[in-house]
């Protein structure tokens, strides 16, 4: 009971601090050192030790040992592929490729002359643009100087059209998404399975549900606020090459590394197996061959590809040690006993494992929304997941499932998400506006997640 008190307090500090804007990574790693700490001091016979390791020969020194493999761990594992992933899809958007992807692919949709009809197609399309582009903000950044301009221009208003494309990054899917990838890794299984048996069946219930309240809703704000006008601007990609000036065939050089990793697993080429690192390395040297066919000019194109190895970098510093001080934080509460001491009331109230679902997949969303990042929400809580499976006899994709679409989730109701407000300014309105226009159907979605993933694992 102890354990479980000191661990609320610790997490209720945590979360209070990165509502105030305390930088996460390091609040994070301190309330994983604390929690470390006061186990060392009144719990001396519980392991502080991280998976396997040995002790150094002294507890104190074990804490910061701890912090050392998993930094290791995670750098060489899925800090790798998220660091890969988000290189592709940076050097992707400087060559103009997303944006090209992006302006092809809503091109059909301007001849539809149902507005509100456009802007529900235009969720669904943005959630899958949102496989090839893993990147929730620049998906946005995309959509607004492409899609926007179009939908304001039929009549719907800019908070509608804003909230809109605040929420096709609703639902983080494919294997590119840091979250999928981690979160397949944790199931124990290779991040095509995880997306093709698991993340598509879900998707294919929530994303019309949706898609249907967002035609609803933004109809009826839009009636009860009237409609603005807005001239379309000529399309540009946020950064790098304009997305009229790259090539037409360059729309599919985003999609290479998921075609690859689809193709070459279990569920076609069994025999070859690409895992997603590779497939992203890959991806990044056929845009870089691409890119030296068309301009011919090797200085210029090799300048420009130092844009990967830059995304690394970047990767690394806000992504990836967001994931190890996470990585320590979540330790830190199971070592203290409050996830054990949590799994235990649950068992002997006579709940079942779907209420614990439940109950960490809200933990997840909540974090989402204060937190406004869906990798934080996310990162914070996997570790946990496979203990409490295992606990209650079931499969981590059980626990993992739900946690992980539920991050992206709680990111499109968080005024403080950067995509939200990214396209806020869009809307000419304020984060909260955006919110409440995207609060229906976001939850009728977690709702219908919840209910799929019952139906699906439970």
């Amino acid at each position: 009971m102890l354990g479980l008190l000191i661990g609320l307090v610790i997490t209720a500090i945590a979360a209070t601090l990165i509502l105030k804007n305390y930088q996460p990574q390091t609040v994070l790693l301190v309330a994983g050192l604390v929690l470390l700490g006061l186990t060392v001091v009144l719990f001396p016979d519980s392991s502080i030790l991280y998976q396997k390791a040995k002790s150094v020969g002294w507890k104190g020194f074990d804490i910061f040992a701890f912090v050392k493999n998993s930094l290791s761990t995670q750098i060489a594992g899925i800090g790798l592929i998220i660091m890969s992933a988000a290189a592709f899809a940076d050097y992707m958007d400087h060559i103009g490729a997303t944006g090209t992807m992006v302006r092809i692919c809503i091109k059909p949709l301007k001849y539809i002359k149902a507005p509100y009809l456009i802007l529900a197609m235009g969720y669904v399309l943005g959630q899958l643009l949102h496989v090839a582009i893993p990147s929730a903000a620049g998906l946005a950044m995309l959509l607004l100087v492409t899609f926007f301009p179009m939908l304001v221009s039929l009549g719907i208003s800019k908070p509608a059209a804003a909230a809109m494309i605040g929420l096709t990054a609703f639902m983080d899917l494919g294997p590119a998404v840091g979250t999928a990838n981690l979160a397949a890794k944790t199931a124990g299984m290779p991040a095509a399975i995880y997306f093709v048996h698991h993340q598509i069946p879900v998707a294919v219930w929530v994303i019309p549900v949706v898609a249907v309240l967002i035609y609803f809703t933004a109809r009826h704000f839009d009636r009860a606020a009237g409609t603005g006008t807005f001239s379309a601007a000529p399309a540009t990609a946020e950064k790098g090459r304009p997305v009229d000036e790259a090539p037409t065939f360059y729309a599919l050089l985003p999609l290479v590394p998921i075609v690859l990793v689809l193709v070459f697993s279990p569920l076609l080429v069994n025999w070859i197996a690409i895992d997603v690192v590779t497939a992203m390395i890959l991806g990044s040297v056929i845009g870089l061959a691409c890119e030296l066919a068309i301009r011919r000019d090797v200085k210029v194109v090799f300048k420009g590809f130092q844009v990967f190895f830059n995304s690394i970098g970047a990767a690394f510093a806000s992504i990836v040690s967001l994931l190890v001080c996470a990585d320590v934080f979540a330790q830190g509460l199971q070592a203290i006993g409050a996830v054990g001491y949590m799994i235990d009331s649950v068992r002997n109230a006579g709940f079942g494992v779907n209420v614990m679902a439940v109950v960490m997949t809200l933990m997840v969303g909540a974090t989402g929304m204060i937190t406004g990042s869906g990798v934080a929400a996310f990162f914070a809580f996997s570790g946990l997941a496979p203990t409490i499976a295992t606990k209650f006899g079931v499969g981590a994709i059980t626990m993992v499932l739900p946690m992980q679409l539920m991050a992206g989730m709680g990111r499109a109701i968080s005024p403080v998400a950067g995509v939200i407000i990214a396209v806020s300014k869009a809307g000419e309105c304020s984060p909260f506006e955006i919110v409440r226009r995207t609060m229906i159907p976001a939850l009728a979605g977690m709702a219908t997640m919840l209910l799929a993933n019952y139906l699906l694992n439970g």
